[in-house]
């Protein structure tokens, strides 16, 4: 136990005080730690398996690098902005259960961004699909 007079400072996150490699290593734990948290949310759920099958679908639609990369990139940029909003909605939720508006306001506009990442995506993927078959 720390003395309590002592003038030596603990960190109160112990990543703080790693560096280089160390610290490397212990956030890529914290990611994955992170993702399979991701993973106990339903939405996040549904859009890994979108992502199993729209991923190589990419590689196949694609006509170049840029096409796939728009048709990747907007399948993973929705799981990221998935698991921000689920992020905030967990911060919320542990500062308590009752109502308040600005809970109510972060925790609609992480909705909100995942709403136009969806819509970003199909967009995406709807006029590659139009350009290949359609045009």
């Amino acid at each position: 136990m720390t003395d309590p007079t002592s003038n030596e400072q603990r960190p109160v996150n112990l990543q703080k005080s790693r560096t280089g490699l160390n610290r490397m290593v212990h956030a890529l734990g914290y990611s994955f730690e992170g993702l399979r948290a991701g993973w106990k949310e339903a939405a996040f759920r549904q859009e890994v398996m979108a992502a199993i099958v729209l991923l190589p679908l990419a590689f196949w639609l694609g006509r170049d690098w840029v096409q796939v990369a728009l048709l990747s990139g907007s399948v993973v940029l929705l799981m990221i902005v998935e698991l921000l909003n689920t992020g905030i909605e967990t911060a919320i939720d542990r500062i308590g259960p009752e109502w308040h508006d600005l809970s109510k306001r972060a925790k609609d506009m992480g909705s909100a961004a995942v709403l136009l990442a969806l819509l970003l995506c199909v967009g995406i993927w709807a006029a590659a699909l139009w350009h290949r078959f359609g045009g």
